[in-house]
């Protein structure tokens, strides 16, 4: 299993975005406290399963995973910790949703 996820689309000079592999599971474990079962359900088995294999999401995908992450980010009750990186996974997938363009998560081991 990878130890980093990277995701097209992100806000840095080489236009992505890096979380640890644990960063992004433990969002999932929190996002099932602030989004409904029927929202929670579409984004905590990607969340879950980050770092197992690569993933590519079509336009669809990018712009329901985009409003899911983003809602979450701006839940009150979701910690700081985890609004951040809820707040990039959301705008890289609406801005590869903009492009017109698959959103992916590739894999990264450590030190690399």
């Amino acid at each position: 299993m990878a130890t980093h996820v990277t995701v097209s689309h992100g806000a840095d000079f080489e236009g992505v975005d890096r979380f640890t592999v644990k960063q992004l599971r433990e969002l999932g474990q929190y996002v099932r406290g602030v989004l409904s079962y029927d929202d929670y359900t579409k984004l905590t088995p990607v969340l879950d399963h980050a770092g197992e294999s690569e993933l590519e999401f079509n336009t669809a995908e990018a712009a329901l995973m985009a409003v899911l992450l983003r809602r979450a980010a701006a839940a009150r009750t979701l910690p700081k910790k985890y609004a951040g990186p809820a707040l990039l996974l959301g705008l890289s997938a609406a801005r590869a949703v903009d492009e017109g363009e698959p959103w992916t998560w590739t894999l990264e081991e450590a030190g690399r």
